[in-house]
């Protein structure tokens, strides 16, 4: 089994509805979930002048191809409607594969580990919580210290439900 860790994203609509349903249908048809870090609020990124977003980031351990996780996330992400029109635009649901296990992937339509994640507080907030001591398997550093290295000053914080 592969441990795989991916991040939601999502600023429109009912977005922690949206994020549970990602959850359920990346339970149902990628693999079970074993792991969820909290909600985080985070600030656009990219585009700035978008809606805030809700972020969150999944264990799960497979055995499909990474890949095939990338055809069954991509599925997902259609089935709930996303749309992609402008890079960095709002979006209703997004799915990153940011691990998968230690490999070092460079496909024409999948990058591991994610190429950016390592600049990026609103993912590296959440993984620390549940991966503190993963290891990037390119930096050789462990996700503490990526994200004690972090330049970012977007705010994150974790979301209240109410």
């Amino acid at each position: 089994m592969i441990d795989v860790f991916l991040l939601l994203g999502s600023n429109l609509g009912t977005r922690e509805l949206f994020l549970q349903q990602a959850i359920e249908s990346i339970s149902a048809q990628v693999a079970p979930v074993k792991l969820v870090s909290s909600v985080y609020e985070t600030q656009s990124w990219g585009k700035t002048d978008e809606p805030d977003y809700l972020n969150q980031v999944l264990m799960l351990q497979t055995e499909l191809s990474a890949q095939d996780v990338l055809e069954k996330i991509l599925g997902i992400e259609l089935q709930m409607g996303r749309k992609r029109e402008v890079k960095w635009g709002s979006r209703i649901i997004d799915i990153d594969i940011l691990f998968y296990g230690d490999q070092v992937i460079h496909d024409f339509n999948l990058v591991v580990p994610h190429p950016e994640l390592y600049k990026r507080s609103f993912t590296l907030i959440p993984l620390a919580e549940i991966a503190p001591d993963l290891i990037h398997p390119v930096f050789k550093k462990n996700i503490l210290q990526l994200k004690d290295e972090l330049k970012d000053n977007l705010i994150v914080k974790k979301h209240i439900f109410e």
